[in-house]
């Protein structure tokens, strides 16, 4: 293969695009590009993340096999970070597979982690 392609965005199905980009705001400082009942958007001019209504959207479990993505954020305090998500509308499953980050899922259940910032 010899065209490279440069991502542009991740959409995410949900079933409330607004409430979505309001909380991912929160999350990543993002600009709310749009917000609308049908489609939002968060973004920083380089990264965008979309939300497309699906109607009867269910997030898929945690722990399962149907989990089909899940998005990284590193942070400065691992700890400070999940409590303020927690605030924000995320909730932090019982079943953590691994040390020094956080699992969670925002408030329609997709699940992402909050990992530390790389050691030098």
């Amino acid at each position: 293969m010899t065209t490279k392609a440069n991502l542009i965005a991740v959409t995410v199905d949900c079933e409330d695009p607004v409430r979505m980009a309001e909380f991912w705001h929160q999350v990543t400082g993002f600009e709310i590009q749009v917000a609308e009942a049908e489609y939002s958007a968060v973004g920083d001019g380089t990264n965008t993340i979309y939300f497309a209504r699906l109607p009867g959207y269910k997030a898929p479990a945690w722990p399962s096999d149907d989990k089909q993505f899940h998005l990284d954020f590193r942070v400065p305090d691992v700890a400070k970070a999940v409590e303020e998500y927690q605030n924000a509308g995320a909730t932090k499953p019982d079943f953590q597979p691994g040390d020094g980050w956080v699992v969670m899922q925002d408030p329609e259940g997709h699940v992402f982690c909050v990992c530390p910032e790389r050691s030098s």
